[in-house]
């Protein structure tokens, strides 16, 4: 279903790639490759489509990744290089997708944005609801969850009266001199001041315009993984919707509210047009897709809430810290957790920064956080191969995830690279193991004698070569082989041979 909803917009990036690509004689036509008017006026020709449907497609592209423009440049995302051969590419792009829907379909100019973004906040509830009834949901009933909602949300923000308001007023004590019921007061003004104010219906009442966050479609649609437990709870907290408390102190002048019928009606059509629901004859049921959406929207919440080191709101460099006294089925769960919080691509970058640290044990544990993310880190780590520190890690991570078996895997890297991830183990195992595992490590050398491997560790220039050699000398049982280690730390660190 997913492949089937984004072919259109496949076939439109595709056919950029090709026109518009580096190297193509009409790329510069209209000075950039973004679809100006006469760019997608040559795609509605060659692709036998409409100028409308190509920018429905182009924006569906852009949403789903299968295209990223950077400024006045387009160029093709990762998930269009592995569309063919990933499906797990093509379903990431539908839930990208998925989550942008109110880009997708942008909402009437005439509706508030304040109410928009309520709605737009609201949602995730609606769709477990939806999730939850599996199968078709009376407008009806919708209506009524996405007010409660809504007013849930206000009440969360505390919305309090702003501008001038009046005294309050004291009422009499009963002193058996009252005026008579039917008596008409001495001072009508006063009489107005003194009656009470009728209680304020909830459903009536709108945030002020002074104080209505802005519409941020990007980070409120869809069901998107929360940055951290607090945020989580939203969607895990409207499987069971409590019952709404009106706020108080609303000002008389206050505006009214915004009808949210037909903000339900639109959020339900663009959810419909990206393929997440059917709408029509007055009730929404989800699709197949849209059901496994909103199922692994929620799943990856409770696991975001579950940490089991309670690392997921710390910097990367910190939670790997926190990993590496745990057993690797335990890591991995913090990590699924910690990533879990996390958009892919910000959370990709972090870890990579981590990797480039002083830490060699932090370097091989961000590429174990790396290993859980899958094929949405390609081309993260696919740009950072070149990078001297990062290389043989990078090069094992691709080789891996092209279907190598681990164990074969070392073979991608040169005999030179290979010595140069022995020496930054060894440090990791210098600097957080025991001695005994340090000269356990020797083992796993490329070089067949010991002679052999200091001379390429000596020539490899790694910056923790003498301390990782002075350790191993320390740390070594047999006396002859120790002192030719403190040998060939001493060269390493004279400069001599």
């Amino acid at each position: 279903m997913a492949r089937s909803g984004l072919a259109a917009a496949a076939r439109l990036a595709r056919w950029a790639d090709t026109a518009l690509g580096p190297g193509s004689d009409s790329a510069t036509a209209d000075g950039k490759a973004t679809l100006s008017e006469s760019t997608a006026e040559r795609a509605a020709e060659e692709l036998g489509l409409t100028v409308h449907q190509v920018r429905a497609d182009w924006d569906t592209a852009r949403l789903a990744g299968l295209v990223e423009v950077h400024g006045d440049s387009a160029r093709p995302g990762w998930r269009l290089r592995a569309w063919d051969r990933d499906d797990s590419a093509v379903l990431r792009g539908w839930v990208a997708l998925f989550d942008a829907w109110s880009l997708a379909h942008p909402e009437a100019p005439e509706h508030e944005p304040a109410a928009v973004a309520e709605v737009v906040s609201a949602m995730p509830q609606v769709l477990s609801f939806l999730q939850l009834s599996a199968g078709p949901v009376p407008m009806d009933q919708l209506l009524d969850l996405l007010e409660q909602r809504v007013t849930e949300l206000r009440t969360e923000r505390c919305e309090v009266p702003y501008g001038p308001q009046r005294e309050p007023v004291e009422q009499p004590t009963s002193t058996g001199l009252e005026a008579p019921a039917d008596s008409a007061p001495s001072n009508p003004a006063r009489a107005d001041s003194a009656a009470p104010a009728a209680p304020a219906n909830s459903t009536d009442l709108a945030a002020p315009s002074g104080l209505a966050a802005p519409v941020n479609h990007a980070a409120q649609a869809g069901l998107a993984a929360p940055a951290g437990p607090a945020a989580s709870a939203a969607l895990a907290d409207s499987a069971a919707p409590a019952d709404p408390v009106a706020p108080t102190g609303t000002p008389a002048d206050a505006p009214t509210d915004t009808p949210l019928a037909p903000l339900l009606d639109w959020a339900l059509h663009a959810l419909a047009s990206v393929g997440a629901l059917t709408y029509g004859t007055g009730q929404a049921t989800l699709t197949p897709l849209g059901s496994w959406a909103v199922w692994v929207k929620l799943e990856q919440i409770c696991v975001a809430a579950q940490s089991p080191a309670g690392n997921i709101e710390v910097a990367a460099e910190e939670m790997l810290r926190g990993c590496a006294q745990l057993r690797p089925n335990a890591a991995r769960a913090e990590y699924r957790a910690w990533l879990a919080a996390r958009p892919v691509g910000g959370a990709v970058t972090e870890l990579l920064g981590a990797a480039r640290g002083d830490d060699a044990l932090l370097r091989g544990l961000a590429f174990e956080a790396i290993r859980v993310v899958g094929a949405p880190a390609e081309p993260d780590v696919r740009s950072v191969a070149d990078e001297p520190t990062l290389r043989p890690y990078a090069l094992l991570w691709l080789a891996e995830h092209d279907g190598i078996d681990p164990e074969d895997a070392h073979e991608v890297l040169t005999r030179e690279e290979a010595t140069w991830l022995w020496v930054d183990t060894a440090a990791a195992v210098a600097d957080h193991g025991e001695a005994p595992m340090l000269v356990r490590h020797l083992e796993s050398a490329v070089q067949p004698t010991v002679p052999m491997l200091l001379d390429e560790v000596r020539a490899v220039g790694h910056p923790r070569t003498v301390q990782v050699l002075v350790a191993l000398a320390a740390a070594h049982p047999d006396p002859a082989l120790a002192k030719a280690v403190r040998r060939a730390a001493f060269q390493v660190h004279t400069g001599g041979n």
